[in-house]
């Protein structure tokens, strides 16, 4: 093996050590944990939530229109559900885009009806008894409000 009077090496056998090639793999571990750990949390938000809520809801008035028969959306602490009136009382509704939802984890859900339901019913012709449904995940909060006529609306906090 040849060596040069000034100690350098040569050439071909220049590059990084294996102590520097783990500093800089710890250092590049470091700057990614850190990126990670400020990013925000891409899980739903009360608003997104409510956005399909408030579509959903338009979808049933409309399905009680076309059907000629009361669709009924109930609204509990862990998700909602839709059930159509028949002749034989009420059914479920399971198929797209009625199948029974299940809120995220942490979501509040709160409901107030003019008449005390525990949601929403519209009748054949698209009317419904007015309702507010509140969501929320600290900080954020949002709500869908359903109107004597029928319409839907979402309004999303700030926050």
């Amino acid at each position: 093996m040849p060596t040069s009077a000034t100690g350098a090496r040569p050439l071909s056998e220049r590059g990084f050590t294996l102590v520097e090639l783990m500093v800089t793999l710890f250092i590049i571990g470091l700057i990614s944990a850190a990126v990670v750990m400020t990013a925000p949390d891409q899980g739903p938000t009360p608003g997104g939530e409510a956005e399909v809520l408030a579509a959903r809801l338009k979808r049933a008035q409309e399905e009680a229109v076309l059907t000629n028969r009361a669709v009924d959306v109930a609204v509990e602490t862990v998700g909602y559900r839709f059930r159509v009136q028949g002749r034989d009382g009420w059914t479920p509704l399971t198929t797209a885009p009625f199948e029974p939802v299940a809120w995220s984890p942490g979501l509040k859900v709160a409901i107030v009806a003019a008449d005390g339901a525990q949601g929403v019913r519209f009748d054949p012709t698209g009317v419904a008894g007015a309702a507010r449904i509140t969501l929320s995940r600290a900080p954020r909060q949002a709500g869908v409000a359903v109107d004597d006529a029928g319409n839907v609306k979402v309004d999303v906090a700030p926050g």
